[in-house]
């Protein structure tokens, strides 16, 4: 980073569409960032059965289905953000702490090459060769000479605009999408991330449902399995919007991923584990003024005399 001097020459992962977008509300690249961990995160398969079940305070659970209501005995469905024995709330807090890790990383990069915020930010996660997963991310720094815009926990200042807050911005949008952001009057506060992992034992009910002659019917252990885990996800997100002061956040997508294992507690039996992620980009309003609405539409007539004659015969 010592070496790349700000104005000097630069390097980005932006298509010339997207330099274009970003020049025209008044920024500029200042070079391509980077940042990586690995960790030593441990595997789902390496945890008890926290899906399996377990006899309530209140008896047995009921099963609704699509043909009654069932007295039989039923999974419970855990998530990592409700916590508890056996949970992976762990190995969900390792996650979060991998990729903020390489975040913080390309940002520290961002800023000593002079920069406000990295746009166009991709997260991967993948294997690493030697153990663990790796942990990387990848944008393009920009900087908007001669502004000074605050807003909560993040802000695009010129270098001698004075004292503030100068820690860079994230965003996962392109270019284009970041250029009509500020154009309406918002800008990015940083990256949001929301994950679970849920895990649900493959109780007797959920075998019926599964079986090639059960017909065409819902299977409510997985249905249920699927939906808390992309609610939980959501609550983290959401969490993570408060933490950096944004208004609201713009979704880029939902990632998951379903998994089967045997289960380690009941022989013969299944777990299925739901990883659900969402990564976003937090927003903050910086400027009330929204963008000019048009006037009313106005009625054009030609002055040409063949062009009324043609009009007319075509009417």
């Amino acid at each position: 980073m010592a070496q790349s001097r700000p104005g000097g020459m630069w390097g980005s992962a932006l298509t010339s569409a997207e330099f274009t977008a970003i020049r025209d509300v008044g920024f500029e690249p200042v070079g391509q960032v980077y940042g990586a961990a690995v960790y030593a995160a441990g595997s789902a398969r390496g945890y008890g059965c926290p899906g399996a079940w377990r006899p309530s305070r209140d008896g047995p659970r009921t099963q609704v289905s699509g043909t009654g209501v069932s007295e039989t005995p039923v999974s419970e469905t855990p998530v990592s953000g409700q916590g508890g024995p056996g949970s992976f709330g762990p190995l969900v807090q390792a996650m979060y702490q991998a990729r903020h890790t390489a975040i913080d990383r390309m940002t520290a990069e961002c800023a000593a090459l002079g920069g406000h915020g990295v746009v166009g930010v991709r997260l991967r996660r993948g294997s690493f060769r030697l153990g663990g997963l790796e942990f990387t991310a990848i944008g393009t720094a920009i900087r908007a000479p001669g502004t000074a815009i605050r807003v909560p926990d993040a802000a695009i200042r010129a270098p001698d605009a004075g004292p503030g807050p100068r820690t860079p911005f994230t965003s996962d949008l392109s270019g284009q999408d970041f250029a009509k952001l500020i154009m309406a009057g918002w800008v990015p506060a940083g990256l949001a991330l929301g994950i679970s992992i849920g895990s649900r034992h493959d109780d007797r009910a959920t075998t019926r449902q599964t079986r090639q002659w059960s017909g065409n019917t819902e299977v409510a252990g997985w249905t249920e399995l699927v939906s808390q885990s992309r609610h939980d996800a959501r609550r983290a997100l959401e969490d993570d919007v408060r933490r950096l002061g944004a208004d609201g956040v713009v979704i880029a997508g939902l990632q998951m991923q379903v998994r089967t294992r045997d289960c380690p507690a009941t022989v013969g039996r299944q777990d299925h584990i739901v990883e659900a992620t969402l990564i976003g980009t937090a927003i903050a309003s910086f400027s009330s003024t929204g963008p000019r609405l048009a006037g009313p539409a106005l009625a054009v007539m030609s002055l040409d005399p063949q062009r009324r004659q043609a009009a007319r015969i075509r009417i």
